[in-house]
């Protein structure tokens, strides 16, 4: 068995590459994650632990509730020109047996009542499934 955590040094590099872009992310959040980070941060939805700017992979997942599986993205107008780029990420994701959700900037700054109603109701879902 290797003495390191991945299997070839290529690997390790890619991983060390990832983490750190992770730490620049979180450092440089938009308005929109700021905000969102605010009222999901702490166990405010259901006592549930999230994390920000968190490596999945070889993605990185603006926030991430691990014990549930569930990945929220907030995406930007650039997310426009990337679609198919998006859709391919969001379906290796879930492929890995996440959630994943996807807000609008504009929706969070503009209705962030609305965005934490479809966090907690898919919460709620993801715990009872996760339970039984």
């Amino acid at each position: 068995m290797s003495r390191y955590l991945f299997d070839d040094p290529g690997e390790r590099r890619n991983r060390a590459r990832t983490v750190k872009r992770a730490k620049d992310l979180r450092r440089n959040m938009t308005e929109a994650e700021k905000l969102l980070w605010s009222r999901i941060r702490r166990d405010q939805i259901d006592g549930l632990p999230f994390r920000k700017q968190v490596p999945i992979g070889d993605f990185i997942a603006d926030f991430a509730c691990l014990p549930i599986g569930l990945v929220i993205e907030v995406d930007g107008g650039q997310h426009d020109a990337q679609k198919d780029y998006d859709d391919a990420r969001t379906a290796v994701l879930e492929s890995q047996g996440n959630r994943v959700l996807r807000f609008w900037n504009n929706e969070v700054l503009g209705n962030i009542e609305g965005v934490l109603a479809v966090l907690v109701e898919t919460c709620r879902s993801l715990k009872q499934t996760s339970r039984g």
